[in-house]
């Protein structure tokens, strides 16, 4: 048997969720998100951005979200990310903004605009709770009510299920997140028991898993993203080190401005801070202005 491709990827994630042909299966994962918050289940959705061949898995910056509408025109955006960006939250809330945004054109009537709803499923820790699940919305501080429903945020951490074990029989969203975790294939029978859509999307997984054009393409994504990530990560061991050299000369300057108030000849503090004369007097010039 071929290996499994990961579910988590974007590209496969998008093939199992974001296809005409799985509609029903996105309908399901919909249902068990919305129905664990309490809310009705949708009855029916059409999928905006379906998953097409022209879809690019080797484009670094491509966002391979799924786009859904309701029947009541509420809009849906869910992506999957695998590692953690810069900004997740700021980013999340401009995407949602421009969801929210392109509804109408200038001039029309602010009532046409509906509600809109972000799905973040994250592969990483990112909230500071214990929940694997949490929902957003814009409510006054001391009172709690709403100002408008028309903004509502998931974020779903995959790790929170590794911290606090849940069980398969729970049923439910759960299931969902277990399967897209990547949960041992013999425990998938007892996943799709308790929900039955899951079989159509295990189904699929398994189809693309032993599709060669499928696994050809997924390779590049899997490149790409690893690409990405090297980049995120780099930048970020540049900006760490860049950080603490600041911080070092900064302590220098310090000990360089003491040395001076006490009296010290300039060649000791020179020697000392490891500052030069001139870097020494600029920057006391210009604490003294």
């Amino acid at each position: 048997m071929a290996e499994l491709l990961d579910p988590r990827v974007d590209f496969v994630f998008k093939r199992i969720f974001g296809s005409e042909q799985n509609k029903d299966v996105l309908l399901a994962f919909l249902n068990s998100t919305f129905i664990e918050t309490g809310e009705a289940p949708l009855t029916e959705i059409t999928v905006i951005n379906t998953y097409t061949d022209k879809d690019s898995p080797e484009d670094k910056q491509s966002i391979l979200d799924i786009k859904a509408k309701t029947v009541e025109g509420k809009l849906i955006n869910i992506e999957m990310q695998l590692f953690n960006p810069y900004h997740m939250e700021k980013r999340t809330l401009f995407y949602w903004s421009e969801m929210y945004f392109h509804q109408i054109k200038k001039g029309e009537n602010y009532n046409l605009l509906k509600k809109c709803v972000t799905i973040n499923i994250l592969n990483y820790s990112c909230l500071d709770n214990e929940r694997y699940h949490n929902v957003f919305h814009l409510r006054e501080d001391h009172t709690g009510i709403s100002l408008t429903d028309d903004i509502e945020i998931h974020v779903m951490e995959l790790t929170k299920l590794e911290q606090h074990p849940i069980p398969l029989e729970k049923g439910g969203l759960v299931n969902w997140l277990l399967f897209l975790k990547g949960i041992d294939i013999s425990n998938w029978e007892v996943l799709a028991m308790n929900e039955p859509m899951l079989k159509k999307a295990m189904d699929t997984l398994e189809f693309l898993s032993h599709d060669a054009a499928t696994r050809m393409a997924y390779d590049a994504r899997m490149k790409a993203l690893s690409d990405e990530k090297s980049m995120i990560e780099g930048a970020r061991a540049e900006g760490t080190a860049k950080g603490r050299l600041e911080g070092l000369r900064e302590g220098k300057q310090e000990m360089a401005r003491e040395l001076l108030a006490l009296g010290v000849d300039m060649s000791a503090i020179v020697k000392a801070s490891g500052l030069s004369e001139e870097e020494i007097r600029k920057f006391n010039r210009y604490q003294q202005r």
